[in-house]
């Protein structure tokens, strides 16, 4: 609750000068004064002496307050024994270098690696039956899950405070706001699904790993239990491809699409839909071991998770079930392993046996790999992005690069304006349908290739745009948001930023319509819209066009 504003200070005032001093009596004698009386010059010893008093009290004062920091240490000390146990307090001791109870950057840095190798031995176990085999070659390693919730002011229906959407709907949002399993052990040569399928694949070039579920499942569960790997809409998987090779070791890169359902009964379920999990593994060439492991949502982009929920409705007067969709920005949720993955050892605690990492795993930390073939991260995900939609076998450049070359080449600009992201899980509705039914189809992507310049942006990135200092681009970022109407925008721009023609997203999604006595369906449509823009820009493009760069 904000508080009353209360009043400013007055301006100061000043304080009232000093009254007139007496006049002095004649003196009537020009003998000295005496010693001790004011006015009497101050000699070197007396200066000597008073800077000896000053510093002894200063003296004074440090000690006090030098005792004071080490009575506070001291009960810092005493607390932290009883909070870590002895165990813990041996290891933050071990740490902290300065004696100071507060472990820096610095002093952390120094023994990081030896931390984290540590970590998974003393705190991770795994229980195991007496009955079954015991293969203590097989290695283990440990994953920590980080999370941070979505931010709901984020959201597009937080502009109106959630009008209309009830607080039940969004409890399961609203009290998502920890992994649920933070810390979990996992096999090594379970990650052989990473494995390529064969051993001559070429770098980068992408397969499939849908019928391997289950490690995918138990890797992202860590986050939610109520997870779908098996997502409502396509593309639907994982995909991977080789980044790097060395004599004894693969770098796999990987993109995942699943979803959560948050929401339990007997409320209606809550999708959400992140943008795309991706990461990477290295690991052995028989899966043996695990060198290391990333898994993440992509946090670079101002929105990145797609939401929608069921709610009961009305029509006709008549209840109805509907459904409504958001989308938000989710800033950190990501699996990392602590180490690579080590032998095993027994350890028995009364009548219960447990299998945990042997101290020897952490050996592994310190070998190089030496790789005689990689290709970049970035290029990795292109093509990852690729298999996942065809419809990026055209370039899709960002806004400013795409005017620049349309200016270069003569062409017209083909400019999608929507509030997710064209190329992950977050494009929603009209935007998906977009994608998966018309702009992966091989005429369009051939008419788009040859005849025009592509670009998809946020809307978000069009606002921030227009409120940069450059007066082209934000002239530019004007003229295409004052065409945006509608959730998805198809735009066919003169490389100068004139908008030639355009059309909804919505518009061209619907299954089928009538025009002429004959069936028009979606893709025939579009043909139709980028002919008829190209039609329209000739004469524009033909002549020299002054541009924004």
């Amino acid at each position: 609750m904000d508080l009353a504003e209360s009043p400013g200070p007055s301006a100061p005032r000043l304080p009232p000068p000093p009254p007139g001093r007496p006049p002095r009596p004649p003196r009537r004698s020009r003998r000295p004064l005496r010693r001790g009386l004011p006015g009497r010059p101050r000699r070197p010893q007396d200066l000597a002496l008073l800077a000896a008093v000053l510093g002894a009290l200063l003296a004074v004062a440090t000690r006090s307050f030098v005792g004071f920091r080490e009575f506070q240490a001291e009960a810092l000390r005493e607390a932290a024994q009883k909070f870590l146990g002895e165990d813990g307090f041996s290891l933050f001791s071990s740490l902290d270098r300065d004696r100071d109870m507060y472990i820096n950057p610095e002093e952390f840095k120094r023994d990081a690696k030896r931390l984290i190798a540590a970590t998974s031995i003393s705190i991770l176990e795994e229980e195991v039956s007496q009955n079954s085999p015991l293969d203590l070659s097989e290695e283990k390693f440990s994953i920590m899950a980080r999370f941070q919730p979505l931010l709901p002011k984020t959201m597009y229906k937080s502009k109106d405070g959630f009008l209309h959407v009830s607080h039940l709907t969004l409890s399961g949002l609203r009290n998502w706001t920890v992994p649920d399993v933070v810390l979990h052990l996992f096999s090594a040569q379970k990650f052989f699904i990473f494995l390529p399928p064969k051993e001559d694949l070429k770098l980068g070039e992408p397969w499939w790993i849908i019928p391997n579920e289950d490690l995918i499942f138990k890797l992202l569960s860590m986050f939610h239990p109520r997870l779908f790997v098996k997502t409502r809409f396509g593309p639907r998987g994982t995909v991977a491809c080789l980044m790097a090779i060395s004599d004894l070791y693969y770098t796999v890169a990987f993109r995942i699409h699943a979803e959560f359902q948050l929401n339990e009964p007997p409320l209606f379920p809550f999708w959400f839909s992140p943008g795309q999990f991706t990461g990477h593994i290295i690991l052995s060439k028989d899966s043996s071991h695990v060198r290391d492991f990333k898994l993440f949502v992509p946090n670079h982009k101002p929105l990145n998770v797609e939401m929608d929920w069921l709610y009961q409705g009305e029509e006709n007067g008549n209840p109805k079930t509907k459904m409504n969709m958001d989308i938000g920005y989710l800033p950190q949720m990501e699996l990392e392993s602590w180490g690579p993955s080590g032998s095993t050892e027994i350890h028995k605690k009364g009548k219960i046996t447990y299998r945990r990492p042997s101290e020897q795993s952490s050996q592994f930390v310190f070998e190089d790999i030496v790789w005689q073939k990689e290709i970049s991260w970035e290029k990795a995900v292109q093509r990852l992005k690729v298999a996942m939609y065809p419809f990026l076998k055209v370039t899709y450049l960002p806004l400013i690069k795409a005017f620049e070359r349309a200016r270069i080449e003569k062409k017209l600009v083909h400019s999608i304006v929507l509030w997710g992201s064209l190329d992950d899980q977050s494009c929603f509705g009209p935007g998906k349908c977009l994608r998966d039914k018309v702009l992966g189809n091989p005429f369009i992507l051939m008419l788009l290739r040859k005849n025009f310049i592509s670009s998809w942006s946020q809307v978000h990135e069009l606002i921030e745009i227009q409120n940069q200092d450059n007066k082209s681009h934000k002239k530019l970022a004007e003229l295409l948001l004052e065409k945006y109407s509608d959730h998805v925008m198809i735009l066919l721009c003169l490389p100068n930023g004139t908008v030639v023609h355009h059309i909804s997203a919505n518009e061209l999604c619907q299954v089928s319509k009538e025009s002429s006595g004959k069936q028009l369906n979606s893709v025939t449509m579009y043909e139709q819209f980028l002919q008829k823009g190209l039609s329209q820009a000739q004469p524009f493009l033909q002549r020299k066009l002054g541009g924004f760069f």
